[in-house]
């Protein structure tokens, strides 16, 4: 007898897959508003840095402390990291 084998699914909608990841479990978490999302300009040739360290920092907490994958970490929606 043959074992049973579990259904594969194709996700065809990024947008909309990633949306729902987004969405699922979501957490609210409330942050100072002095806190700096965006850095100074560096003064250096070459394209310059979309975060400060602080809000990098602030990511990667969030991912080891709850577990989350980056991309659940990074918001961009209206008012929160300058999204």
């Amino acid at each position: 007898m043959s074992s049973w084998a579990p259904t594969k699914y194709k996700t065809t909608n990024w947008s909309t897959y990633n949306e729902a990841l987004k969405q699922r479990g979501s957490l609210t978490i409330w942050f100072d508003p002095e806190m700096v999302w965006k850095p100074p300009p560096t003064g250096k040739r070459g394209r310059q840095p979309s975060f400060s360290d602080a809000a990098i920092q602030t990511c990667l907490t969030m991912k080891v402390l709850f577990g989350m994958p980056l991309r659940q970490t990074t918001v961009n929606r209206p008012g929160f990291a300058g999204g």
